[in-house]
């Protein structure tokens, strides 16, 4: 499966972005002095390749922002937070983002919070983003 994947439900386009992917390829990643910057901080990261991406599809744009922006070194209900956000950022409403693990209660709560415009489902280990 792609990291990242377009699919079409009830009539709604629906990205998925699979988080565990995601993992395995940022392992695997060698970091510039830039990346870091961009962990660090991820506006800077945005700004720069904003005008570089605009041909490109809103999921091809999303997965590239994401292995820029998203950190292993951060919590997952962080990185989620910050790829909701990217998702909006990207003009997507949809998104299924596939994890390793659900998410309990607590992290959930924290990115309700950290995403206010974002209402979130959880099955398992599928979390359903509709933004608004």
């Amino acid at each position: 499966m792609a990291m990242v994947d377009t699919d079409t439900v009830e009539s709604r386009t629906v990205v998925t972005f699979d988080y565990t992917a995601f993992l395995a390829e940022s392992c695997k990643k060698k970091w510039s002095f830039i990346d870091a910057i961009y962990s660090v901080i991820p506006l800077f990261g945005f700004v720069i390749n904003s005008q570089i991406n605009k041909d490109k599809k809103a999921e091809d744009r999303l997965r590239d922002l994401a292995l820029q922006i998203l950190s292993t070194q951060i919590s997952d209900e962080n990185n989620i937070a910050r790829l909701i956000r990217l998702a909006k950022q990207q003009k997507i409403t949809h998104l299924r983002v596939c994890l390793p693990y659900a998410l309990n209660a607590s992290q959930l709560s924290s990115i309700e919070k950290e995403c206010p415009s974002a209402q979130l489902q959880q099955q398992d280990e599928f979390l359903d983003v509709n933004i608004h």
